[in-house]
């Protein structure tokens, strides 16, 4: 088993020594320059060729012509790969996406807001105190009714009135609660 192992290395060293700086020259101009993606198309290459060691049998022909023919596939993979999926951007560009939308959202607030305010001056001073000190100001129903001077059933009833009322006025401005 030592041995398979051993002459597997040997001949992946010797393929690399004796083809790796041409072929990379080769998928560099594959690739339109990208020193990158033609060290990967070198390796994938190479990696191929250590899984297929047939190929090299000299009755095949040269091995040179072999690889390149792989380093071909390998990028026209990657072309249609890329082409396939989104293009990847940088992290500047994401981080410019995310601020346009951090300042849409916060257009999109300032807009609901203006329709909330606008939907509550439609409502009763009752309703809009009720309102106020249960949503607003976080009270609890009790303490809303000893803020209002009201008993607490009026605050209940009240509220239950003034929510249905605001749901009917935001409809009526396109928002849907």
């Amino acid at each position: 088993m030592g041995t398979a192992s051993t002459t597997d290395e040997e001949m992946l060293r010797t393929l690399y020594a004796e083809h790796a700086g041409p072929l990379f020259r080769y998928a560099l101009r594959l690739t339109s320059g990208d020193r990158q993606w033609a060290e990967d198309v070198v390796q994938e290459t190479l990696l191929r060729a250590w899984q297929h060691p047939a190929a090299f049998e000299p009755a095949r022909g040269p091995a040179r012509a072999w690889l390149c023919t792989v380093a071909r596939h390998v990028v026209i993979d990657g072309h249609r790969a890329r082409k396939a999926r989104p293009a990847e951007v940088d992290g500047e560009a994401l981080e410019q996406a995310a601020e346009q939308t951090r300042g849409e959202d916060q257009i999109e607030q300032a807009l609901q807001s203006w329709a909330v305010a606008d939907a509550l001056r439609t409502l009763s001073p009752d309703h809009r105190a009720v309102l106020l000190e249960t949503y607003y100001r976080g009270r609890t129903m009790a303490e809303a009714a000893d803020v209002l001077g009201i008993p607490l059933g009026t605050v209940k009833s009240r509220t239950y009135y003034a929510l249905h009322a605001l749901r009917l006025a935001l409809r009526e401005r396109g928002i849907e609660p």
